[in-house]
C-alpha cells in the first residue's frame, strides 16, 4: 500500500525524518509510536500528500504520492478540519460536497453513536466533542486508507474510550489500511496489528502486536519501554 524508500525530510538544518524505509500493507492497523518531535506527524502529512520529502520516494500502490491522493484517503489532522462558525450538520454537509465517497447514512449513524447534537455550533463544542466530530467526518468516508494523527490529544479517558469503540464499530477491518499516531498506547492496543517506534526521525523498532503478546508476554507499552532510547537519548513520555 504505502511505501517509504529512503525518505529524508529537512526543515532548514533540522531533519524531521532521516532515511526512513518501510512498507505499510493493505488492510492492516498500524500504530506509529514515539516521543514528541520524533517525526510522526511529518510522516502522516507525507502520506496525505501535504508534505514532500527532501529526498527519497513515498508511493501508494506503486504511484508517487501527491496532494491529489486526498481523494483516496481520509486524514484526521491535529490541526484545522473544523469550521467554528458551522453547525455540526453544516460540517457534515460540507464534507459531503467535498468528497464523493462521503456516506451521509453512515454520518447519521455516527452522529447518534457519538452523541452529538446536529444543531450545535462547532465553536460551542468541548474538545471531546470536537474529537468525536472529527472522527465522524473521517469514518463517514468510504476510503481504503484512514490516517489518524493523534486522535486522542487533549481528550479525557471517557472520550478516548468512545473513540476507540467508534473505530472498532466502523472500521472495515481487513479491507481498510488504518495508520494511527498516538501516545495513548493502552487505549489503542486492542485494535493494533503492527507497531512502529519512531525516534529522532528514524524507525528504531517495529513489531507484530500479536506476536509480542503471545511469544514475549508483553503489552505494547512494555515493548515500547524496552525499546525506546536504544541508540538515542532516553525518553519516558508515554501514557499508560
Amino acid at each position: 500500500m504505502f511505501t517509504f524508500e529512503g525518505i529524508t525530510k529537512e526543515y532548514g538544518k533540522r531533519k524531521s525524518l532521516h532515511d526512513v524505509t518501510y512498507t505499510f500493507e493493505k488492510g492492516k492497523v498500524y500504530g506509529i509510536l514515539g516521543p514528541n518531535g520524533s517525526g510522526k506527524s511529518t510522516m502522516m502529512k507525507m502520506m496525505a500528500g501535504l508534505v514532500y520529502p527532501t529526498s527519497g520516494n513515498v508511493s501508494i500502490g506503486g504511484k508517487p504520492v501527491t496532494r491529489k491522493i486526498a481523494a483516496n484517503l481520509a486524514f484526521l489532522s491535529t490541526e484545522g478540519m473544523l469550521y467554528h462558525n458551522f453547525k455540526i450538520e453544516q460540517m457534515i454537509q460540507f464534507f459531503a460536497t467535498q468528497y464523493t465517497d462521503f456516506e451521509i447514512e453512515k454520518a447519521e449513524e455516527l452522529l447518534t453513536f457519538m452523541e452529538l447534537d446536529r444543531h450545535q455550533k462547532v465553536s460551542q463544542l468541548s474538545k471531546g466533542q470536537q474529537g468525536r466530530l472529527k472522527l465522524l467526518l473521517v469514518l463517514s468516508r468510504k476510503t481504503d486508507v484512514l490516517l489518524l494523527d493523534e486522535p486522542f490529544i487533549g481528550l479525557d479517558p471517557m472520550v478516548r474510550e468512545t473513540i476507540v469503540k467508534g473505530l472498532v464499530s466502523f472500521i472495515n477491518f481487513g479491507e481498510q489500511t488504518v495508520i494511527i499516531t498516538t501516545h495513548e498506547i493502552n487505549e489503542i492496543e486492542p485494535i493494533l496489528e503492527e507497531a512502529i517506534l519512531l525516534e529522532k526521525g528514524k524507525i528504531t523498532a517495529s513489531c507484530n502486536v500479536e506476536e509480542v503478546r503471545e511469544k514475549q508476554g508483553l503489552s505494547i507499552l512494555e515493548w515500547l519501554k524496552m525499546n525506546v532510547g536504544k541508540g538515542n537519548d532516553h525518553d519516558d513520555s508515554y501514557s499508560a
